[in-house]
């Protein structure tokens, strides 16, 4: 069950682009990027100085769409038992989720995960997020 969690929470903290949680930082994608889209480029800002911009990946949600997964995510209903109230593990002012169990984050991948993102990611992505689940 551990691993689930621990799948459940890169998968959901990459695409809700939290802060220190998601594994696509400034040094892992100049070390791992194979993508020449998603390159760090060099900007130049003002008086001379220099500046890395790293372009958004595909996988990862705006935050106005990330406030409408939470949003949506609170008003969810489970029957008695079958999983916890997720509206309290929902940070709506960082537009995250935490302090999941491991069986709600394995509930969550199961049965929530491909509806929740089915209209807000592109296509080929979310086709491979239903295939994780």
């Amino acid at each position: 069950m551990h691993i689930e969690k621990n799948v459940f929470e890169q998968i959901i903290n990459t695409v809700m682009n939290v802060k220190d949680k998601t594994k696509d930082d400034l040094k892992d994608m100049l070390t791992h990027c194979k993508c020449r889209r998603l390159h760090v480029r060099v900007v130049k800002a003002r008086e001379g100085s220099r500046q890395e911009v790293m372009p958004q990946a595909p996988y990862v949600l705006q935050k106005e769409h990330r406030k409408v997964v939470c949003e949506w995510i609170c008003k969810l209903k489970f029957p008695d038992g079958y999983a916890l109230n997720l509206s309290r593990c929902v940070d709506m002012r960082n537009a995250s989720l935490h302090n999941l169990k491991s069986h709600d984050c394995l509930v969550f991948m199961q049965r929530v995960l491909p509806l929740a993102f089915r209209d807000l990611l592109p296509t080929n992505v979310w086709n491979v997020l239903t295939e994780l689940s």
